[in-house]
């Protein structure tokens, strides 16, 4: 015990006269390392008389702690110190200009986004909001989607665990959510992002969608194939689009089209509303719309013999790679520098 007591007094002389980590640190190998003076105290125990060694073993225990907690707090000294030190000749001037290389810029998917608010705000459309955590009703049911659809199973929705709550998978939740809490007419445009089980260089797990909905009486096709080829023109700032409507099926319209634009190649890249002379007549699929199914305003308590609306929706991701020569996807969510400083704004 006596010998415990030296050694204490020992490291106390030591650590008080420390001058810099480097110092400290060669107390800490002296007193605390493999075969350091406190950890040879513990092989000394088979020599201890065994009445005694429960005794010595919680003093050597106890000195430990003590030589442990006077290190760390050495240390933090003369962390604190350097830090200190660093903060007094680091000094930055929040009001000097900034430098060109180092400006931020706007991500694609934001400029987009900015976009399709500017046009549809100038089309008179109220912008919403929902949520991005959803319920089975909002996100699937009141859309007239039946129990056994194949975008409810596990494969291609992300639930969450040990909840009836699942990420949205589109943002028409936001329609359902506007049209239980507001009464026709109704001209409405969200945007936001969704969540879907599917990985590619053509899809993300999550990616962005927009979404419009208009409700009045006597709403017809004709409204919204007008506000489709409005939109397009001004967005992809050509006067020659020409939409084609194929008929499909979804659960939420009837009746349903999927929408193809018309498109030309010109030196290696797409350009939508090319003339079509220029390599013939060309057509891609852009998005998908109809006529919003008379179950579904009766689901939000809409008198669909009164009211009739129509919907779309469509990627934003898909709108930024085709006016921006954009061609992979998983480009947007990289965070690659050399990308955000090509196609930022």
């Amino acid at each position: 015990m006596t010998n415990l007591e030296t050694l204490l007094s020992d490291f106390n002389s030591q650590i008080s006269a420390v001058q810099n980590k480097q110092q400290l640190e060669e107390i800490r190998v002296n007193f605390l390392g493999k075969k350091g003076l406190v950890t040879e105290l513990f092989s000394q125990l088979k020599n201890v008389p065994n009445e005694e060694k429960k005794a010595f073993g919680a003093k050597i225990n106890q000195l430990r702690d003590q030589v442990t907690q006077k290190i760390d707090i050495a240390k933090d000294h003369f962390e604190n110190a350097e830090l200190n030190e660093k903060l007094i000749g680091e000094k930055i001037d929040v009001s000097a200009p900034t430098r060109k290389s180092s400006a931020g810029k706007i991500h694609p998917i934001n400029q987009v986004m900015l976009e399709i608010e500017e046009i549809f705000g100038a089309l008179g459309f109220d912008f919403a909001k929902g949520p991005e955590i959803e319920d089975d009703f909002h996100n699937f049911t009141a859309l007239n989607m039946p129990a056994d659809h194949p975008a409810r199973q596990m494969q291609d929705t992300f639930y969450l665990k040990n909840s009836d709550l699942l990420l949205r998978t589109h943002t028409s939740n936001t329609q359902i959510r506007k049209m239980l809490n507001s009464q026709p007419p109704l001209k409405v445009a969200a945007l936001g992002r969704v969540f879907r089980r599917d990985s590619d260089q053509t899809h993300t797990p999550m990616f962005h969608q927009f979404e419009g909905f208009v409700v009045d009486e006597n709403i017809n096709m004709g409204h919204l194939k007008w506000t489709l080829e409005n939109f397009l023109e001004k967005f992809f700032e050509v006067k020659n689009v020409e939409l084609r409507f194929r008929p499909s099926f979804f659960p939420f319209t009837e009746p349903s089209a999927e929408v193809d634009i018309n498109y030309s190649i010109e030196n290696g890249r797409i350009k939508i509303g090319g003339s079509k002379n220029s390599l013939g007549d060309r057509f891609m699929e852009i998005l998908g719309c109809g006529m919003i199914h008379p179950n579904v305003l009766e689901n939000c308590k809409i008198d669909s013999k009164k009211y009739q609306g129509f919907a779309f929706g469509i990627g934003i991701e898909r709108l930024a790679m085709l006016k921006y020569g954009i061609t992979d996807l998983r480009m947007f969510f990289e965070n690659d520098a050399r990308f955000l400083n090509h196609f930022g704004f």
